[in-house]
């Protein structure tokens, strides 16, 4: 594997961007309500209960609804950008037989935009709406899923359907504990911050130095990382939704960054043991 697939298969953009979304969202998200991760543990474990509370059912199913949404409007735009032979040249430069070789300046333009779109939004949406906060969701998620056309160029098809059956299954489970769990999860979430962070940090350095073995121990820590994050999160949104207090403008900004959460926790598990997994072309 030379340097330039192994940068570009692990996928290392969407951990930027998810860094400056955990600096970001995490905290500013639902000032307009008071509200962060330590303040929202003040609700007891044995209000969050789903099978009593159809208002908190409710809620995090609009969550999920609209991450698998997200999720499936990315599966569509990467098959675009991958396999429709007129927008795939316009993004990246490809070998004869379809194997990714770079990409052009439209699509390095493309594989930034969603930093860029995470710091503009860091600096502009001081008290998102419920609008704004919906139409930041979808352009994120239309932004990211046409730049992930480049794992289809990578992986084959096999692949990628496989380690994202794997991914679905984990990550169901996953927040399925993050859900029904009674420990409170917020020592263990500020731990795989910090860890999102040396993550971040040792993905830039190999993107300069390509450090044999790095790249490995990179995406077997990011499994972990966003493993733990997805039942860190999903708790999280349940003691949001009781914080909230029912408040409707607050719940719909709050079901919009709450599915990013888990819609970038998905996407990055899924890269991760792509790189792990994955057969290339």
């Amino acid at each position: 594997m030379n340097a330039f697939e192994g940068d570009c298969a692990t996928g290392q953009d969407t951990r930027y961007f998810e860094g400056v979304h955990r600096g970001r969202f995490s905290s500013r998200a639902y000032s307009m309500n008071d509200f962060n991760r330590g303040y929202a543990r003040s609700i007891p474990a044995d209000r969050a209960d789903m099978s009593v509370d159809a208002g908190l059912r409710s809620f995090m199913l609009g969550v999920y609804n609209k991450m698998a949404l997200g999720l499936l409007l990315s599966a569509v735009l990467a098959f675009v950008t991958s396999y429709y032979q007129p927008v795939a040249s316009t993004l990246y430069v490809l070998t004869p037989d379809g194997r990714l070789a770079g990409f052009t300046l439209l699509g390095t333009v493309l594989r930034f935009a969603p930093l860029a779109m995470m710091l503009f939004a860091m600096f502009g949406m001081k008290n998102p709406t419920a609008r704004s906060s919906g139409i930041f969701y979808w352009a994120l998620v239309s932004t990211i899923g046409a730049g992930l056309g480049l794992w289809l160029l990578v992986y084959n098809v096999q692949s990628v359907f496989a380690t994202f059956l794997v991914t679905a299954i984990a990550f169901g489970g996953l927040s399925l504990f993050g859900y029904t769990t009674k420990k409170d999860l917020s020592g263990f979430g500020s731990f795989l911050i910090m860890g999102l962070i040396g993550l971040v940090i040792a993905s830039l350095v190999q993107m300069f130095l390509h450090l044999p073995g790095l790249s490995f121990i990179i995406s077997l820590l990011g499994v972990f990382i966003f493993a733990g994050l997805t039942a860190y999160d999903t708790q999280n949104l349940k003691m949001t939704y009781y914080q909230l207090g029912g408040e409707q403008q607050s719940m719909a900004v709050a079901t919009n960054y709450g599915a990013l959460n888990l819609y970038l926790n998905f996407i990055n598990l899924f890269q991760f043991l792509l790189s792990l997994m994955g057969g290339r072309r």
